[in-house]
C-alpha cells in the first residue's frame, strides 16, 4: 500500500513540480507573480484536448504543440501587458494584477469556446499499459510523466547551468541593469523566459488533463495556490527549490487522502508548509535578505 501510494505521489508531484518550474522561472528573472499561470495551464490542456479528438493527432506529438502554443501565449502577455507596465516601472504589483486580469479574460474565452462541462480524452489516447514491480502496480501513463516532466526539468537545469543562453538569464536575473551594461539583450530574455514558462506550464496542464481525463475552463484555479506554495517552500526564483517543493506537496497530498481523508490533503499539504517556514523562513534553498534602515 505504501509502496502505491508513493509512485502515485511521484507521478503527481513532478506534474506540480513542473507548474511551479513556470512560475519560479518568472519570478525569478521577472520579479512577478505570474497569475496568468494557471491560465495557461489550462489552455494548454485544451490545446491537446482539440488535436486528440479532431485532427486525430497522437497524444506525443499532441503535446509539443500544445506546449509551444502555450509559449506563445504567454509570450504574447509579457509583451501586450508586462513589457509595457516594465517600460513605464509601473509599481510591482500592477503586473500581477494585470495577469490575474489575463487570467479571468482566458478563462471566459475558454468557457466560451468549450463550455463548462468536463471534456476527456478520446479512449485509447494513451495505451492502457501497466507494470508490476513487487506490489507496486505503475501504470504507462505515470511512467511517461514522470520521465517526461523530468526530463524537461532537468533540460532546463541544465540550459541554465551549462549554456550562455543560461548565464544571461541568471545576470539578468541578478540585476537587469548591470547584464544590460555588460550586452545582454534583457528584453530578448525576458521574452524567452516568459515563453518557456508558459510552455511548460501548458506542458503540465495536458499531464494533469491525461492523468484525470478531465479537463474544465476552471482546472488552473486549484493549481496556483500550489505552484505559489512550492516555490515558497523551495525558495523563490529557485529552480531546484520548485522541483522539490512541486514534489513535497504532491507527496503530502496523496498520502494524506491515503492514510487520512481527501477532505485534509491541502490542510495537511500547507500546515506542513507553514511550519517549515516557521523553521526556515527563506525556504530550502533561499537565503534570507536582510533588510537594512
Amino acid at each position: 500500500m505504501f509502496g502505491q501510494q508513493v509512485a502515485n505521489a511521484i507521478a503527481l508531484g513532478s506534474v506540480y513540480a513542473l507548474f511551479a518550474l513556470g512560475f519560479t522561472l518568472v519570478f525569478g528573472v521577472l520579479e512577478v507573480i505570474n497569475l496568468s499561470h494557471g491560465a495557461v495551464f489550462m489552455l494548454g490542456a485544451y490545446a491537446a484536448l482539440v488535436l486528440v479528438a479532431k485532427t486525430n493527432v497522437g497524444i506525443w506529438l499532441a503535446l509539443p504543440i500544445a506546449m509551444l502554443g502555450s509559449g506563445i501565449l504567454g509570450l504574447v502577455i509579457d509583451q501586450v501587458m508586462l513589457k509595457p507596465l516594465r517600460a513605464r516601472r509601473a509599481h510591482h504589483l500592477m503586473p500581477m494584477i494585470a495577469t490575474i486580469g489575463a487570467a479571468i479574460f482566458l478563462t471566459n474565452v475558454a468557457q466560451g469556446l468549450f463550455g463548462a462541462e468536463v471534456l476527456r480524452f478520446p479512449p485509447g489516447t494513451i495505451p492502457e499499459l501497466s507494470f508490476q514491480v513487487g506490489e507496486v502496480h505503475v501504470t504507462a501513463l505515470q511512467l511517461s510523466i514522470v520521465l517526461l516532466s523530468l526530463s524537461l526539468m532537468a533540460g532546463l537545469v541544465l540550459v541554465l547551468k551549462r549554456t550562455r543562453l543560461g548565464k544571461a538569464v541568471r545576470a539578468v536575473a541578478e540585476s537587469p541593469q548591470t547584464a544590460h551594461l555588460l550586452g545582454v539583450n534583457v528584453e530578448v530574455v525576458f521574452a524567452l523566459v516568459c515563453f518557456t514558462a508558459a510552455a511548460f506550464g501548458g506542458g503540465a496542464g495536458v499531464l494533469i488533463g491525461l492523468s484525470f481525463n478531465a479537463i474544465f475552463p476552471f482546472m488552473g484555479q486549484p493549481l496556483l495556490p500550489k505552484g505559489v506554495a512550492a516555490i515558497i517552500l523551495g525558495g523563490m526564483g529557485d529552480v531546484r527549490g520548485a522541483m522539490v517543493g512541486g514534489l513535497f506537496l504532491g507527496i503530502v497530498e496523496v498520502m494524506s487522502v491515503a492514510y487520512l481523508s481527501s477532505d485534509y490533503r491541502d490542510a495537511v499539504a500547507f500546515g506542513l508548509l507553514f511550519v517549515i517556514l516557521l523553521i526556515r523562513p527563506s525556504g530550502l534553498f533561499g537565503q534570507v535578505v536582510e533588510r537594512k534602515a
